[in-house]
This record gives structure tokens, sequence and C-alpha cells, in this order.
């Protein structure tokens, strides 16, 4: 038994230091060759399709009639590639992940309505997520950390992120589901994209102040004459009882209390610490803003974290009061293409926001607008350029009898919005910054497109079904006529 169990361990050590000696080896000449690819260029790496000899490929066994088998190949992955290659360095630096890769999970995510982190666990599970994704064996590991994807986000930019909506555009042009001619007639519309944030109340501002500041004041040992955390919770919880009953005036009482822990407590801190660092000072310059800000004041501070939040009322009997950003969107006229979405800050007036999308229609489809239909939130636009604007207001007997029947599909746009909102991450922004608005926007528009590709797919893959079942109907029908025949003629 003794040598059973001492054979057993020499074949174990001995087993064991040679793979050891193996992924040496094989990690030093991978990082030779690392070092000698960074002298040349840090461009994105490629998928590792090597090393892969006794792993059957994807694609003989995927269905080819697939949506997404069809889109891997239709959609020009290596011109979007050239489009974000400025987003790397040329001399410094890893390679960066594969641009297929982030690319792919970025239209996966928006057209299936995931998060950075379901994406990534939903792809290891699906071999279609990896074929698109530019992958030809079979992958049972996480292709990177979900944090590569923010920091892919923040390296490519909103500017540079309008190729991926692009693209899509290009992609139903060149399968022919649109016509480039359509995109001259376009309907324009805002809505609001609303943050991640909560309701922002006045004793909900209060109290998150209060709690924060402490936080920062431990963390920079500064000794506070009261800390208020626990009797400022107990405040904001008689607060919102008393408002839930109806009894306002006792509300307002409570509110009134937060606000005076505050002020103190913003005071303690200037006094005891006159140099803060940068955290500090931007902190207490928001708390401050909060703590003097009143109900009719304009520009007010609605998040602590979001400070580029904004309230906007669009005049909705179900949501009077919206806080996010708003988003222009416009569609092409016959079959509800999106061909532009832009994040707009600082609520501007939507006949202020006309001239931009316009021209972000024509810089996604190469097609200049000729006629752009809207609605009356659009009157007194300053739009200039050589398209016709049609509002959908009282004077409709001036116009002709086809416009009037173009306007009526004006409201064509309202379901998109819903769908873009429901099904493609626009109805809540999880994305930091002003930033991360815009690149929402942009990224939730080319999720919906990616819907109508594959909608437009699955269309034609069923019409070809239904096109064979038809022939071999008819087919079996022709061969139980002749057999019929046959049959009469050997009888006779």
């Amino acid at each position: 038994m003794i040598c059973v169990k001492s054979g057993v361990l020499l074949h174990f050590t001995v087993f064991y230091s040679a793979k050891g000696v193996y992924n040496f080896a094989r990690f030093h000449g991978r990082s030779i060759q690392n070092l000698a690819k960074r002298t040349v260029k840090m461009t994105p790496a490629r998928p590792d399709n090597h090393d892969k000899l006794f792993e059957p490929p994807l694609e003989p066994i995927l269905n080819d009639r697939h949506p997404l088998y069809k889109l891997a190949s239709s959609i020009d992955w290596q011109f979007i590639e050239n489009e974000l290659a400025g987003c790397y360095s040329a001399d410094m630096g890893r390679p960066g992940n594969a641009t297929r890769l982030m690319v792919g999970l970025h239209y996966l995510k928006h057209t299936y309505n995931e998060s950075d982190e379901s994406v990534i666990d939903r792809w290891v599970e699906n071999p279609y997520w990896q074929y698109f994704c530019g992958y030809e064996h079979m992958q049972h590991e996480f292709p990177i950390h979900p944090t590569s994807m923010v920091k892919w986000r923040g390296r490519v930019g909103s500017a540079r992120m309008e190729v991926l909506l692009k693209e899509t555009l290009s992609t139903a042009i060149r399968q022919k589901y649109i016509k480039p001619s359509d995109a001259s007639k376009i309907i324009v519309d805002t809505t609001v994209q609303e943050k991640a944030v909560a309701h922002p109340t006045d004793a909900r501002l209060y109290l998150k102040s209060i709690h924060r500041l402490v936080k920062m004041a431990n963390a920079r040992n500064i000794e506070l004459r009261q800390s208020y955390v626990r009797v400022s919770k107990k405040a904001f919880f008689s607060q919102s009882q008393y408002a839930r009953a109806g009894q306002y005036r006792r509300a307002a009482k409570q509110t009134k209390k937060l606000k005076t822990y505050l002020g103190r407590l913003l005071r303690d801190i200037e006094r005891k610490f006159n140099k803060p660092d940068e955290k500090l000072a931007v902190m207490l310059e928001r708390t401050s803003r909060i703590h003097s800000q009143k109900r009719d004041d304009r520009r007010k501070l609605y998040s602590l974290d979001a400070p580029e939040v904004e309230c906007i009322s669009k005049g909705k009997a179900h949501k009077r009061y919206e806080f996010g950003c708003k988003v222009s969107i416009s569609v092409t006229h016959k079959n509800n293409w999106i061909t532009s979405s832009a994040a707009l800050h600082g609520n501007p007036y939507d006949g202020h926001t006309l001239t931009a999308t316009i021209e972000s229609s024509r810089s996604n489809t190469n097609v200049q607008a000729s006629e752009v239909y809207v609605d009356r939130g659009y009157r007194g636009h300053d739009y200039r350029g050589q398209a016709a604007i049609y509002k959908q207001d009282g004077k409709l007997k001036r116009l002709t009898r086809a416009i009037r029947n173009k306007l009526n599909r004006r409201s064509a746009i309202e379901p998109t919005i819903g769908h873009i909102k429901s099904d493609n991450r626009m109805a809540r922004n999880f994305l930091k910054t002003a930033e991360g608005d815009r690149l929402n926007a942009i990224l939730a528009a080319a999720g919906y497109n990616m819907r109508k590709l594959i909608t437009a797919f699955l269309y034609a893959l069923t019409e070809f079904i239904s096109f064979l079942e038809n022939q071999l109907r008819e087919t079996g029908k022709q061969i139980g006529r002749l057999s019929i025949n046959l049959l009469n003629f050997m009888a006779n």
C-alpha cells in the first residue's frame, strides 16, 4: 500500500513539474512574440482560432439560415475596424481586445436588452453569439471582463460610436430591405432618456448629502461636532410617513429639519478643513447647491453622482416629470428605420434641434432629406436647409392630398420610441456622465435596427420554408397523378 501511494505521489510530482516547465516555456515564448509585435503596432488582437485541432468548428454545426449566422457575414466588420482604428495607440500599451468582439457584444447587448455582465454570461452559452463575434470554435470561458466594455466605450467615444448605427443602415441597404431613397423622407421627434437615479425629493437629497459628507469627513479624519446620521435617518422616515398619510405640514417640518442638519454639517466641515482636496471640494460644492436651491430655481441639481440630470416635462398624464436628458430621433417615413439618435443636454427647444438631427441623418445614410414630418412642438424652428418641413398642425388645407396622407403617418414614430425604450435600453440609462447619455442613445438606436434586421432575415427564412413546402406539395400532387395514371394504364 505504501509503494502504491509513493508511486502515485511520484507520478503526480513528475506530471505537474513537466506541466510547469511547459507553461513556463509557453508563457515566455508568447511574451517574446508579444514584445516583437509591440514594436510594430498595438492594434486590437483578433480572436484566437488556432490550436483547436481536436475541437469541431462552429460553422458546420450551426444552422446557416439562422438570422445571426446570416448577419455575421452581412455586416462589413472591416469597415468598422478601419473607422475605429484611430482609438488605439501605435507604440504604447498592450494589444486591445478584438474590435469585432467588442462591437458584436454591444450589438447583442442592446438588441436583446442585456447588461454588461449578462451579455457575457449568455455569450458563453450561445454558439450563435460566439460565431457572430468572429469565433470559429466553441468557447467555454468568458472572453473579457465586463469592465472591459466600460473602458472600450470610454476609449471609442460617442463621435466614433456613430459608425455602429451607420453600419446597420448600410447592411439593410445592401440586403435591399430599404432603398436609399427611403432616407429622403424622415419623421423627427424627441423623447426623454431617463437616468438611473432615485426620484429626487428634497428630503432624499438632504439625507444623501449628509451621509456622503460624513463618510468623506471620516475618511479624512475630520472630527465633526455631530454627524447627524442617526437623527437624519429618523427624520427622513418620519417625513415619508407623513407625506404618505397626507399630513404635508408635518412632512415639511421634517424636511426643514433635514435641511438644518445639512447646513450645520457643511459649516462644521468648512471651519475645520480650509483646504479640501479635489473630491471633497466637488462634493461640498454640490451639497451647497442642494442646500441653497429653491423650488422655482433653474438648473437645479437632482443627483449627487449625476449632475447632468435635468427635469423635463413632456405633458404626459401618467408621468408629469422625467429626470434625464432629451433625445432627438429620426426614422424613415416608409418603414421606421432609425437614421439618427442624439442625446441633447440643457433641455433645448425641439425646434432648435431640427438642424442637427437632419444633418446627423444625412451623415449616417449619405442621403439628403427632402421631406421632414414633425409635430406641433417644432413650431418656430430655426432650420434653413433644403428639406421641406411639414408640421402636423391645423393648417392642413394648404397642403396637397399626398402630403396630408404622409402627415397622417407621422405618429408612426411613437411606437418606435416605445420599442426603443422597452426593448433596447433607452428607458433607463445606467451609463455615467453626459457622454454616457450620448453613447446609450446611439447604441439603443443601433440595437433597434439590429432587431429589424433579425426580423427581416427571419421573415425571409419563413418565406423560403413556405415556398419549399408549396413546391413539395405540388410535386407530391404531380407524383400522385402520375401514379394513378400509371395504374390505370396497367389495368387496361
